[in-house]
């Protein structure tokens, strides 16, 4: 069969060498989130048509509105990862704690557990810019038997098993990696499959895209500014192109295919910095790390860091190598003047 004609469900199985405790637990995981991601890929599409745009009235644990789509989307995970009966313990972005999952016989035996953000980007629904779905899965830490614990959660990112993101844009597509490089896999709508499309993706080692929200320029640190100066400037290949969505998902992606860099550093107004390690950061630094590219906090890798809370937020620079290696340069420098 040519490499590109093949089904998400076929490359599972044929990878299932690679994934360290072969039991067929992790293989059936990936393919929940994508059942998952196709029934919130649906409704995502619906978006204009139908009332599931704007605020739900509530807040998530984050103190952000939440939108009736991100409340749809983790209820849509949630219900599916708990009803195959896969894994001990879910975390969301959108959820105060992690949840404690019994397997079908009311024990604690399954092995994993999985971090995640439903719905990155839901600011941008009601404006049709694309969206996505982070996620995280680590092999549980406490004995099998036993109802999972926050320490099951509070794991360093280079412990992950498996991250990836669906993106929700002109076309639908789920990338993802078990530490086997990253691979991507394009929603054929008409047949409701998912179909590799973007084999073994890999972060060109330079790249001539900053992305950054430069209206909080003022609030930056000086290395963050020092930066941004430096890729304006006209010499060598420079100045690079600013390309910002605002859609963590997106930027990434987008970057990766094309070579670039993503900043969301701290700032007089998020002083730990505004993502999640657990939820977005950790999972992009892996998805990034094993396609040739670089995630830190701008001085350290991020998948070193050790998480101390659920929703721990922290600095993040992610993309292109060498793009990334030049930051941390500046935000070096700065440190010394």
């Amino acid at each position: 069969m040519e490499e590109r004609n093949k089904t998400l469900g076929e490359f599972i199985i044929e990878k299932q060498e690679d994934f360290r405790y072969s039991s067929g637990e992790l293989s059936r995981l990936i393919n929940s989130i994508r059942l998952a991601a196709k029934v919130v890929n649906y409704k995502v599409n619906q978006a204009g048509l139908v009332d599931i745009t704007g605020a739900a009235g509530a807040q998530n644990i984050q103190g952000e509105d939440q939108q009736k789509l991100d409340v749809f989307a983790n209820d849509t995970f949630m219900e599916t990862l708990i009803n195959r009966e896969i894994v001990c313990g879910i975390a969301s972005e959108e959820n105060d704690d992690f949840i404690v999952i019994k397997g079908g016989d009311g024990n604690h035996n399954n092995k994993y557990i999985v971090l995640m953000d439903p719905l990155d980007g839901s600011s941008n629904i009601d404006v049709n810019v694309p969206v996505g779905t982070i996620f995280s899965i680590y092999r549980r830490v406490t004995p099998v038997g036993s109802p999972v614990t926050i320490d099951d959660f509070l794991q360093p990112g280079d412990a992950q098993v498996a991250a990836g993101y669906v993106i929700y844009g002109t076309s639908t597509m789920l990338v993802y990696t078990t530490g086997h490089g990253v691979n991507g896999f394009t929603l054929n709508p008409a047949i409701g499959t998912f179909y590799l499309s973007h084999p073994n993706m890999q972060f060109p080692k330079d790249g001539n895209i900053y992305s950054i929200n430069e209206g909080n320029y003022v609030h930056f640190p000086q290395g963050v500014k020092d930066y941004l100066k430096y890729c304006q400037r006209e010499e060598e290949n420079r100045p690079y192109t600013s390309r910002y969505i605002g859609s963590l998902v997106a930027d990434i992606h987008r970057n990766m295919i094309k070579g670039g860099i993503y900043l969301y550093p701290t700032s007089s107004k998020a002083p730990k910095g505004k993502l999640r390690l657990l939820y977005e950061c950790n999972p992009m630094a892996f998805i990034a790390e094993q396609a040739g590219g670089k995630a830190t906090d701008g001085f350290g890798r991020i998948m070193e860091i050790q998480p101390t809370e659920l929703h721990q937020r922290v600095p993040f620079f992610c993309g292109s190598y060498n793009m990334v290696s030049k930051a941390e340069e500046f935000m070096e420098a700065s440190q010394k003047v």
